[in-house]
């Protein structure tokens, strides 16, 4: 059953843009929390529906698809497809629905983007949940991101899209079941004229070959300096290979009262419907 609302808007540029908004099932009231669900580079919306059915028992939960992703419209401009770009979008959608606050809750990219947005505006965001991502990415990490997007054959059935997911992401969900990874796999597709596709733009992959600096921006610990005073969770997976030990101990030094759990048998990233990610968010929200 769908329990959410389709949203399409425009973006500053003129791109129609998508998401989902599930509206909170116990509370109508104007003030109810509003989370802001922001994905990893190849993925969308459907990534958080499992933890959106979860919190919008008490929140309002918005899950985007980022410009070239899910339903959103590609770019004709491969160069916009970039962290800077899609803030953008975001306070537009805000603007769209009327939302003055957020908490942001970020996978990978879109734990870049919270700690942009929260940089830049503050005033805006009650907490950031950061899935998996920090100031400093693992270069390992990059380089094997960067070895497959935009370079998956194509598929023939469901049955070839299901062993490719899993080739490419096993490392990061070890335990996953046959049935984790159906689902995971047609989250992460779509069908097209009968035939699984990947969801995105296989030319978001250009950026970041082009120039590291697109993949991530350069130096992003002023951004986590900047927003030392609003709550944050940083939530890693045990044996993420994009989030170092290292850079949660700099993160935790520069912010000691930063919220942490690290998830077993996880690589990059949680999908934040384990019972330790779960138990971890609904702490941290109670707390705000």
């Amino acid at each position: 059953m769908v329990n959410y609302a389709d949203v399409y808007y425009l973006s500053s540029d003129g791109l129609r843009l998508y998401a989902r908004d599930y509206p909170c099932a116990n509370n109508t009231r104007a003030d109810t929390p509003v989370v802001l669900c922001m994905h990893g580079l190849t993925r969308n919306s459907g990534d958080f529906s499992g933890l959106a059915d979860h919190l919008s028992q008490a929140c309002r939960v918005v899950a985007v698809d980022n410009r070239g992703r899910g339903l959103s419209e590609f770019d004709s401009n491969s160069a916009n497809y970039k962290p800077e770009i899609y803030v953008q979008d975001m306070f537009t959608l805000l603007a769209e629905l009327g939302i003055d606050q957020v908490v942001l809750c970020g996978t990978s990219m879109g734990g870049l983007m919270s700690l942009m947005i929260a940089a830049m505006q503050p005033e805006r965001v009650k907490g950031i949940i950061i899935n998996d991502i920090g100031p400093e990415i693992d270069p390992a990490g990059l380089e094997r991101i960067k070895g497959y997007v935009g370079k998956s054959a194509p598929v023939a059935n469901w049955k070839e899209a299901i062993a490719q997911a899993r080739e490419i992401n096993e490392i990061a969900f070890p335990d996953f079941s046959e049935r984790e990874w159906e689902e995971f796999t047609r989250g992460i597709y779509r069908e097209v004229n009968g035939l699984p596709v990947l969801a995105y733009d296989p030319a978001i992959s250009r950026p970041i070959n082009d120039d590291d600096s697109n993949a991530v921006p350069p130096d992003l610990w002023p951004l986590f300096h900047a927003i030392t005073q609003i709550p944050v969770l940083v939530i890693r997976g045990e044996s993420s290979d994009i989030l170092a030990p290292g850079c949660v101990a700099a993160m935790r030094e520069i912010k000691p009262d930063l919220a942490y759990a690290e998830i077993p048998r996880r690589g990059h990233a949680p999908t934040l419907n384990e019972p330790a990610s779960r138990e971890a968010i609904d702490q941290f929200l109670a707390g705000l």
